[in-house]
């Protein structure tokens, strides 16, 4: 359970920024919401994948983490609809 929680933090550390990256413009969200965002975009982007017959390989799949990164953009894109807060595009 630890392991689990403590590796969607990593993750989301890593996904979460390259989410904010490929989205056009400044988002004004902090730290810890970009980590969350993207863990649960990593989440959903693994459930995405093995729901469209993704196979675990044991090596770096880049279409599951291509999926990853763009689940958390439409996760930052929601989140910024949700707060208000303008992207300056």
């Amino acid at each position: 359970m630890l392991s689990t929680i403590i590796g969607a933090i990593i993750i989301g550390a890593i996904i979460g920024p390259l989410a904010r990256l490929v989205m056009p413009g400044e988002q004004d969200i902090g730290l810890i919401a970009t980590i969350l965002i993207g863990a649960v975009g990593a989440l959903a982007g693994g459930a995405i994948y093995e729901f469209f017959g993704g196979e675990e390989t044991g090596g770096i799949d880049w279409i599951l983490h291509g999926i990853q990164v763009v689940s958390a953009a439409v996760l930052v894109a929601i989140w910024i609809s949700f707060r208000g807060t303008k992207s300056s595009a």
